[in-house]
């Protein structure tokens, strides 16, 4: 597994003073102003902000990043993922995962058929769903017990409780 985990993404510039807006992937959005630092991989390499101050601005977040102090700075990380260090977040239950730790995994049926690799997840309301891209592309919901068998993160394997032909 990896040691940083995606929260979001820097999706522009904010006012003059070297302010970025801000896509979190974080629930809710505003847990990612609480994570410190963020790790951004740029075009010279891979680089670590300390989150000075953060805020919601209208339907998105603003932060305010250390050695950020102005637009053209800000304007250069646009497009950026925001990683942030596994430690900082909370310790998950028995059966609760981490969205990063699923995408990846070899999905196999209860009876060993291989039906792809999670290539993303959704999240519809009701309940999330893997994206699984094999000999074509699966909608499965996840729900564990139910179509969700075993999650094996050490194997790299998820085998669900689902029919090939859907």
């Amino acid at each position: 597994m990896s040691r940083h985990l995606p929260a979001g993404e820097i999706v522009g510039a904010f006012g003059v003073c070297g302010w970025v807006k801000v896509q979190s992937d974080t629930d809710p959005p505003e847990n990612i102003l609480k994570y410190s630092p963020w790790r951004i991989d740029g075009e010279v390499g891979t680089r670590e902000f300390q989150v000075l101050d953060g805020k919601r601005h209208g339907n998105f977040l603003v932060a305010r990043l250390e050695g950020v102090e102005h637009r053209d700075q800000a304007a250069l990380l646009r497009k950026r993922v925001i990683s942030v260090s596994r430690d900082q977040f909370p310790q998950l239950k028995r059966g609760q995962y981490y969205w990063a730790d699923l995408i990846g995994l070899e999905v196999c049926t209860m009876a060993a058929v291989p039906l792809g690799t999670v290539v993303n997840m959704m999240a519809t309301g009701a309940n999330d769903v893997l994206e699984v891209r094999g000999d074509r592309e699966r909608l499965i919901p996840f729900v564990v017990g139910e179509f969700v068998r075993e999650v094996r993160l050490d194997e790299g394997l998820l085998i669900v409780d689902w029919d090939p032909d859907f």
